[in-house]
Parts: C-alpha cells; sequence; structure tokens
C-alpha cells in the first residue's frame, strides 16, 4: 500500500468518501494541478508549486483543505489559527461539498501563482 492509499484508504467513512472527493474536485479544478507527498500529507501542486494539501483535524478528525497562500486571501471560510502563510477551509465530511466556495476561493489563489 502506498502512501496515497494508507492517507485515504484507511480513514473512517465518512470522512474517507468526503476526502476522495476532495481529491477528485482539486485535480479537476485545473489541468496544471498535480498530486504530490509533502510533510507527511498529500499535497497539490500548481505548476510544481504547493498549492494546496489535505488534511484532518487531529480533534475533530473532520478534513480540511490547507490553502498555502491563504493569508493573502480574505474569506470568512477560510480560518488562520495560528499559521503565519496558509489558511484551512473545514469541510464537513456529513454535508455535500461547498463546490461554489471551493472555487471561489481557488480562483482567488490561483492569482498568486
Amino acid at each position: 500500500m502506498d502512501l496515497f492509499e494508507k492517507f485515504y484508504l484507511q480513514k473512517e467513512e465518512p470522512v474517507k468518501s468526503c476526502l476522495l472527493a476532495l481529491r477528485d474536485i482539486i485535480l479537476k479544478y485545473h489541468n496544471n494541478i498535480s498530486e504530490t507527498w509533502k510533510y507527511g500529507m498529500p499535497c497539490f501542486c500548481y505548476l510544481e508549486k504547493a498549492f494546496c494539501y489535505l488534511w484532518t483535524d487531529k480533534k475533530t478528525k473532520e478534513p480540511y483543505i490547507l490553502i498555502v497562500e491563504g493569508n493573502k486571501i480574505e474569506h470568512p471560510k477560510l480560518i488562520k489559527g495560528d499559521r503565519a502563510r496558509m489558511k484551512i477551509l473545514p469541510i464537513d465530511p456529513n454535508e455535500d461539498i461547498p463546490l461554489q466556495l471551493i472555487d471561489e476561493i481557488f480562483a482567488e489563489a490561483l492569482t498568486y501563482y
């Protein structure tokens, strides 16, 4: 089992399905987005520069998208926490994935590449 399979397939439902759907959404968002493995998590690069990561919250176990250039984006759904550069977009695995919200944030994030 490779790193990606371990990350995605060893999660419990509904988190597993949510992460796999998010992975698909991110990879289909733009032709120049590719997936790699950095810092122990799936990393999605735009033109080989880190764009976003997928991870799960330690306490809630819910997935989130970590936006690399998040500090440049002002959006009420993005959470900075104690991060200097990145912000997270929490995703509720029990709800429909907010495609329009992801599109808005990704569109703005891509302007910084």
